[in-house]
């Protein structure tokens, strides 16, 4: 039977049909110009299910043989570029059974035994979801990696840290770029958590009840690398949470993302200048010709809400079906590969943003030695002197308002003004607060301190090896 024939015949299920289905809905209804990208997902799982069926003896050893060889034929086809999709055909897997039919004959006509496109696209998108889990992952680690080796680099640089998007305390630069990496390597735990609930076998559970065939389910799962199977039919067909979680861990890394660019943006602004755009990262303004602007970091900070609306959009689908597969389902792929796809781009553009980005350190450390960064370290000072931290802060507080009422720093004001405030404040209380001295004395396990960060980027340096060596 020729493909053409195949399509004529009965679209797989046509044969309770006298009408043919509309052209308007045929199209509407077809999966296969985003579903193709699962060819390889949907051979490897055909290819296993007709070794398990051969073991079961539910078919010949000649049909499993001449399986093979269409199905490897028909991958090659799609390698080269010369398979013909057809839309008339719906979706991947009817396009490369009618191939196979083709091909193989009648052997063709028997791999469906036992499956159903229900748990077959079900196994085809797990299989194609756990890979690229993979992928994300090492672009994720090389992002980190970019961060550590910045970090690395300016353990010495310091800036102002901001709380409210107002000056606080000082940090040493490093620190902040390691905060980003904290963030990342929550997002990949949550991939590696996605991954080990991906891999789960739906194959078996046909349309939703099971089969009668003696299918071997657990020998299908162990040789397409699957931990196990799924335990329910029903849900076995129906489940796209291990989808959703995938789209959450997307998003999780979007926002961070997004929290990147938006750091990068503020430092590029002329207000802060802390750092230089690299060319190749930037846009200039048709009107303004002095304008260098920091559009990928703009744009990793708005494609962001694409990931996002992703996730509402396969939460909204699922949120009112029934028990079992719909066609509804349908809808979890384009989603799925869109914020997949969006994640591959802003990785790679991120990674080689920070690399082309030159910072200057005059001016971090000019902002870095804003006398208001030294109120906390004012009021240890009196904490030090045995004064209750409540009333440590309230003391420094006022010495705060009576600078602003004279106009001028803190640390301008006479030792009479201080005084006048509290006895505990003695003449080295207005020397000038060092910013080495202020970061050198956040020594807790977390905190800026030298020492702290340089254990903290060793660290980091060991756990992104051992992941970029693990087999």
């Amino acid at each position: 039977m020729s493909a053409n024939q195949f399509e004529k015949k009965s679209e797989a299920w046509s044969a309770l049909f006298t009408e043919p289905t509309s052209e308007l809905v045929k199209r509407y209804t077809a999966s296969v110009t985003f579903d193709k990208r699962l060819w390889r997902a949907d051979i490897a799982g055909s290819l296993a299910h007709a070794a398990m069926l051969a073991d079961k003896k539910v078919i010949t050893p000649a049909d499993l043989a001449a399986i093979q060889r269409g199905l490897a034929a028909i991958g090659e086809e799609i390698e080269r570029g010369d398979f013909k999709w057809s839309v008339d055909l719906e979706d991947v897997h009817l396009n490369i059974e009618a191939r196979l039919i083709e091909l193989a004959g009648d052997a063709g006509k028997r791999l469906h035994t036992g499956r159903s496109r229900n748990d077959q696209v079900a196994t085809d998108v797990r299989l194609w979801l756990r890979d690229e889990i993979e992928a994300i992952g090492a672009l994720l680690a090389q992002l980190q990696r970019a961060l550590v080796e910045l970090a690395s680099q300016h353990v010495e640089t310091v800036m102002p840290g901001f709380t409210h998007l107002q000056v606080a305390q000082p940090v040493s630069f490093a620190h902040h770029l390691l905060a980003y990496v904290e963030m990342f390597a929550r997002d990949g735990e949550r991939l590696v958590d996605v991954r080990r609930r991906t891999n789960r076998l739906p194959l078996g559970a046909a349309a939703l009840a099971g089969t009668s065939y003696p299918l071997d389910r657990e020998l299908v799962a162990r040789d397409l690398g699957f931990d196990g199977v799924c335990q329910n039919s029903l849900d076995a067909v129906s489940d796209r949470d291990f989808a959703l979680d995938y789209l959450f861990a997307l998003a999780g890394i979007a926002t961070h993302i997004s929290r990147l660019a938006e750091d990068f943006v503020l430092f590029a602004s002329q207000e802060f200048s802390y750092v230089l755009l690299p060319d190749e990262y930037s846009t200039g303004s048709s009107l303004m010709p002095q304008k260098k602007n920091p559009d990928s970091w703009e744009l990793l900070r708005g494609k962001s809400g694409r990931i996002t609306s992703a996730l509402f959009s396969l939460l909204t689908t699922l949120k009112g079906l029934p028990t079992s597969y719909q066609r509804d389902l349908q809808e979890d792929k384009e989603p799925l590969f869109a914020a997949h796809d969006q994640i591959l781009s802003m990785l790679g553009v991120a990674t080689g943003a920070l690399a082309a980005t030159k910072f200057r350190e005059d001016r971090l450390c000019a902002a870095a030695s804003n006398p208001a960064l030294f109120a906390t370290d004012a009021a240890d000072y009196l904490v030090h002197r045995g004064v209750p931290f409540r009333q440590a802060h309230d003391l420094v507080g006022r010495v705060f308002r009576e600078a602003e009422k004279q106009g001028k720093p803190w640390t301008a004001l006479s030792l009479e003004d201080v005084q006048q405030i509290s006895p505990f404040f003695e003449k080295d209380f207005l020397a000038n607060p060092s910013v080495e001295h202020a970061i050198a004395t956040k020594r807790v396990p977390g905190g800026t301190a030298e020492e702290c960060l340089r254990a903290a980027i060793a660290q980091l340096e060991q756990d992104l090896r051992q992941r970029e060596n693990k087999p």
